[in-house]
């Protein structure tokens, strides 16, 4: 069992476990166990199914291991579960959240810890993930935008993030059946039972996504619609109006107005001409904001979002589990 270094948190703190998910993450997971080493009380490892001996290297450099049973439907969330089970009764202890694809800034612990000392009303505190190597390739740099995300209060956390157990017990956990969009659809939770999320000004983690094809990115878009269309299944009444607005955009820009168009170009080619234009000002408009080329992508994004929101209500309709969309 590990201890907490004592520069990264106080001694009357209360005491911070970590939990890494992974599968067949290779040098990505000894990377991140070694970020981890010497922090934390106690490491603990989910694999799901790994075959690449991540399992044995886990155990070699002091982690715990929680092997899923891999003949029920797996989760990021079922795994995040499984690995806070392993910790035992609740306490008022601190677990660190983790993908076995990042590894952990050395600062991040002491900063986070000081700032929940002093906010007893936030659960969860996340700070800047970043992509290891934007430079890769365009989907790279597109992820370490996406998670640029407003400092101070949220309304969700990523995968990454410092929580308080008490409080994620209290809530349930993370909800076992959701595919992809578990920690905002958690967070989301915790905000109704009084608590808050907060997003500070510092570096949390590095990311290693080795997204090189635009393959890998439009099934990563296309889950992000499937999380939209659950989310809003699930809790779009209001007050929350949870990814509404996100389901809508998605459909409006990825599936209606196409549909217009095509059949417009077919029927009414002056008519077609007007709906070009439309694309035409939501790309100078997000330009504005975003550059051109990051501009392109989220509106050719909407389209795998918009097949990510069909897909799941097909799935509803005709009561089909749908399993994992994965990236990578």
């Amino acid at each position: 069992m590990r201890t907490v270094a004592p520069d990264m948190a106080s001694p009357d703190g209360p005491p911070i476990d970590a939990v890494v998910i992974g599968r067949n993450e290779g040098a990505r997971l000894l990377a991140c166990l070694d970020s981890l080493a010497g922090r934390f009380r106690r490491i603990i490892y989910v694999d799901s199914g790994s075959t690449d001996g991540s399992v044995e290297a886990a155990r070699a450099r002091g982690a715990e291991v929680v092997a899923l049973d891999m003949t029920r439907p797996f989760t990021a969330a079922r795994a995040r579960n499984a690995g806070l089970a392993q910790l035992g009764p609740t306490d008022d202890s601190l677990v660190q959240l983790l993908d076995g694809d990042c590894t952990l800034h050395p600062d991040w612990i002491a900063k986070a810890t000081a700032f929940l000392a002093t906010e007893p009303e936030v659960a969860v505190v996340c700070g800047r993930r970043r992509e290891e190597h934007p430079e890769a390739s365009i989907y790279n740099r597109l992820c370490d935008a996406e998670w640029n995300t407003p400092i101070g209060e949220a309304l969700a956390c990523g995968g990454d993030a410092l929580i308080r157990r008490a409080a994620l017990a209290g809530i349930g956990g993370y909800r076992d059946d959701l595919i992809a969009g578990e920690e905002p659809e958690m967070c989301l939770r915790l905000r109704r039972a009084g608590w808050k999320i907060w997003r500070l000004d510092a570096e949390m983690t590095l990311h290693d996504a080795r997204m090189m094809r635009l393959g890998q990115w439009w099934q990563r878009s296309r889950r992000a619609g499937h999380a939209f269309a659950e989310g809003a299944f699930l809790h779009g009444a209001p007050p929350d109006r949870h990814w509404v607005k996100e389901t809508r955009r998605a459909l409006l820009w990825g599936a209606v107005l196409p549909s217009l168009l095509l059949v417009a170009m077919l029927m009414a080619p002056k008519m077609a001409a007007l709906g070009l234009c439309l694309y035409v000002g939501q790309f100078l408009r997000l330009t504005r904001r975003f550059g051109r080329q990051r501009a392109g992508f989220l509106i050719l994004g909407k389209v795998a979002e918009a097949q990510g929101v069909l897909e799941f209500h097909m799935n509803r309709l005709t009561r089909r589990h749908r399993g994992l969309i994965e990236y990578k």
